[in-house]
């Protein structure tokens, strides 16, 4: 292990960033590193200088937590900050993940780090333990409302109204808006479980459409057509696809 361990604070409240930092001045074997707040700033840190150690907010507005874990290249040992109630809890302490539940004691704070030391010292990854997490956290979405991307240093976090369409990519998809395609690390059939079914529809295995963006259906076999988009875009129908996008569009 490191002379120091290294530690992010990544949280957008100044009083709980202070507070962390004051509990973190008995532990001598922790360098503060860094302190962001928001996680915009906190990604391109990690993957940038990678940290031993961060603690994460999980609600901040711009970019979430959990939002900000799915975008990260390197994955620290993390404790997670929190104000989430005791049924949301529970999926930290099935993934053997540790939290402070906001306001938390000195105590409670340095059973958490010496936790944390102890996993450093042993190189114990938690990347699949945060995988689970996120999983488990997106389970729980019920729509939707915004998607957020990395594509090399940027981040982009855009409105689910803003797709056109999501194309089936291997093991990823690629969202097409007006401005870009992205590709993101997720299951067509997440999209199609958690994006507003009234709006988007999964015409064929490999396109899921905002219907919104149809200009019209086209026959071009029997029992094959094409859905013709507004930006001039021409993508596959399956017949069963069909027979959902009519219903949605009452046609």
């Amino acid at each position: 292990m490191k002379d120091k361990i290294k530690a992010f604070i990544i949280e957008d409240e100044e009083p709980a960033r202070l507070l962390v930092k004051n509990y973190l001045e008995a532990f001598t074997e922790i360098e503060l590193a860094g302190e962001f707040e928001n996680g915009y700033k906190g990604v391109k840190a990690i993957n940038e200088t990678k940290p031993d150690l961060i603690f994460l907010d999980i609600q901040m507005p711009k970019l979430t937590g959990f939002e900000m874990l799915e975008l990260l290249e390197h994955m620290p040992v993390i404790i997670f900050t929190t104000a989430y109630d005791q049924y949301a809890i529970k999926a930290f302490e099935m993934n053997a993940t540790d939290y402070l539940l906001k306001p938390f004691s000195k105590e409670r704070f340095g059973d958490a780090v010496q936790k944390a030391i102890q996993k450093i010292k042993n190189s114990t990854s938690e990347k699949e333990q945060i995988k689970n997490l996120v999983e488990q956290k997106d389970e729980e979405i019920d729509h939707l409302q915004r998607i957020a991307v990395r594509t090399g240093k940027k981040i982009h976090v855009f409105a689910t109204d803003d797709i056109h369409y999501i194309e089936s990519d291997g093991d990823y998809v690629k969202i097409h808006t007006a401005e870009n395609s992205y590709l993101k690390e997720k299951t067509m059939k997440f999209f199609e479980n958690h994006l507003d079914a009234s709006q988007f529809v999964r015409i064929h295995r490999s396109y899921i459409v905002n219907v919104n963006e149809i200009a019209r259906l086209e026959q071009y076999e029997k029992e094959s057509y094409i859905a013709l988009l507004k930006n001039g875009n021409r993508l596959k129908v399956s017949k069963s696809g069909y027979k959902e996008v009519r219903e949605v569009l009452n046609l």
